[in-house]
């Protein structure tokens, strides 16, 4: 018995990826860490008071965001 040949083709993908900074973020988007990390950081500065924990993590992805 003979074998056939199968022809496949690749599909492009579809999603464009938008452009990224050095660290491989997608412009004007801090990493994840990075917002953790700062985040933190307030938290700190606060004096380790609890009850702000999302006050102190929209401000640090703002704070980051105007950086990059």
């Amino acid at each position: 018995m003979a074998k056939r040949a199968v022809r496949t083709t690749v599909k492009p993908d579809v999603d464009v990826m938008p452009e990224t900074d050095v660290t491989g973020q997608p412009n004007g988007h801090p990493s994840e860490n990075d917002v953790r990390v700062r985040a933190y950081q307030r938290y700190l500065e606060r004096g380790g008071t609890h009850g702000n924990d999302v006050d102190d993590w929209v401000e640090a992805e703002r704070e980051l965001k105007r950086q990059s």
